[in-house]
């Protein structure tokens, strides 16, 4: 093991002294099918407005036959707050579709299958699958974990995909889900981008960016 390599191990130790009850995802959701609609709306925006209008879209729209059923414009006007709402209405109108008539409305659970949908990247599938299903099929990069990444300089990678590639090498494939998940809300309560709380920080003495926010 690299001194890098047990640098992240000591990290993900700290952090889930330090974060407990971090949970594996922000998103609300009851099923694998909201969990698969929450990610596809959560692009470019935050996980809070997704909770406020899943709220009316699921009960509204409770299944994949029901969702693929309705007006384009119902969709849009529901998810209006978290904007972009006119292309993630597409996603999520045709992403229902093609479960109910390739999957039997079962969300699938590959990384080929899940990406071959409307809408789902391979990030939001990494989220999907290490959810709802507890498959690691690699390591969920999004705002926060990418930017707590960079800052502790575990890659120096400037988009998720080269970032997730490069974890995925110096990461064991059985602390994947809790890399994100740790980083994850380490990024959302502490290292947040514009003031992160150096001071507070449970893993600062081996952070090379904490001297850079004094």
């Amino acid at each position: 093991m690299t001194d890098e390599q047990e640098r992240i191990q000591e990290v993900i130790r700290l952090l889930e002294k330090a974060y407990p009850d971090a949970p594996p995802t922000y998103l609300d959701h009851t099923s694998p099918f909201e969990m698969m609609i929450a990610t596809i709306l959560s692009a470019h925006t935050t996980d809070k407005c997704v909770n406020q209008v899943t709220r009316t879209l699921f009960a509204t729209y409770p299944s994949p036959e029901t969702m693929m059923k309705a007006p384009i414009k119902r969709i849009s006007d529901i998810i209006r707050p978290c904007g972009t709402y006119n292309r993630k209405s597409v996603f999520v109108k045709n992403a229902s579709r093609d479960l109910v008539g390739r999957f039997g409305g079962q969300v699938p659970k590959t990384m080929d299958e899940l990406t071959s949908l409307p809408g789902i990247s391979r990030k939001t599938a990494n989220v999907i699958l290490s959810v709802a299903f507890g498959i690691n099929e690699g390591i969920v990069v999004d705002t926060h974990i990418g930017r707590v990444t960079q800052r502790l300089a575990f890659s120096k990678q400037n988009t998720p995909e080269k970032i997730e590639q490069e974890l995925m090498r110096k990461i064991p494939r059985e602390k994947w889900y809790e890399y994100a998940r740790l980083i994850g809300a380490h990024g959302r309560l502490t290292c947040r981008a514009k003031k992160p709380m150096c001071s507070t920080c449970a893993v600062r003495h081996l952070c090379p960016s904490a001297d850079m926010f004094e």
